[in-house]
């Protein structure tokens, strides 16, 4: 299966044949991947988690119509990457006890988990900027905006540890940025799918199919700046889930030149 290649209008073809079928049974158990892995599955390509297109110069992003999650772009960590920012600096400087800390984990695992995004700020007071001048995106630490009402106490502990300013402050450089992010989507079909369950079998059918054609590097920046692309950070003391570039798929439009339905 992974020798077969589609060319854009081909793969418009299929995809609406596919939607053309109707009603499909899944097989595989349910879970957040199951739309796009079904597709794969009809489309006759290979799952492929490597950061390439995965239908040739396209790469294909599902999701459910009734789901309000946020849609991944890619995992970075973000610089200076020698320094292990998220688990050597943030997480124990900036971390909390883990809500499974002394049940599941060990009485000192810590966690660090905040979605961020620029213009606003987070209760813990972590905000993105981007910082033109020198073509970053920076994580932004400011104690005067933790709600203190939620979060007093940590920041109580912060300001014991004397870690108020978050100096060096992460951050991804704009060309890293974009090159990751071209990798994978330079050129996107967006699939969503509603589901249903009957006689104890699962069924997906396939319905919007939005085209997204040549990323822009100016577009996918001010997008960063107006708070459309959240970063999260997932992290505890022994493990980094890895940090996150997210959008909600009906702003996907704002990163690319073209866009167009069928």
């Amino acid at each position: 299966m992974s020798d077969k290649t589609f060319t854009k209008e081909g793969l418009i073809q299929e995809l609406q044949k596919i939607r053309g079928q109707g009603w499909i049974e899944t097989t595989r158990p349910l879970n957040d991947g199951n739309v796009g892995n079904l597709l794969e599955d009809l489309l006759g390509i290979d799952e492929n988690n490597l950061p390439i297109p995965n239908a040739t110069e396209w790469e294909l992003k599902t999701q459910r119509k009734a789901s309000n999650s946020l849609l991944t772009l890619f995992h970075m960590e973000p610089s200076p990457r020698a320094l292990k920012f998220v688990p050597k600096i943030l997480l124990p400087h900036y971390g909390w006890t883990h809500q499974d800390a002394g049940i599941n984990y060990t009485i000192n695992e810590k966690s660090f988990r905040q979605t961020i995004r620029a213009g606003v700020y987070s209760n813990r007071g972590f905000s993105i900027r981007v910082n033109k001048a020198e073509q970053k995106i920076e994580v932004h630490f400011d104690p005067t905006k933790v709600d203190l009402s939620i979060q007093g106490d940590w920041l109580t502990s912060i300001r014991t540890s004397g870690k108020l300013e978050l100096d060096p402050a992460p951050y991804w450089g704009f060309n890293d940025f974009f090159h990751k992010l071209g990798s994978k989507l330079h050129n996107c079909f967006y699939v969503t799918a509603i589901e249903k369950k009957e006689n104890g079998k699962n069924f997906f059918k396939y319905e919007d199919i939005l085209m997204l054609k040549d990323l822009s590097l100016d577009k996918t920046i001010d997008a960063l700046e107006a708070g459309l692309i959240y970063i999260d950070f997932d992290a505890r003391t022994g493990h980094n889930h890895g940090t996150k570039f997210r959008i909600h798929p009906k702003n996907m439009i704002n990163l690319y030149t073209t866009h167009q339905i069928y």
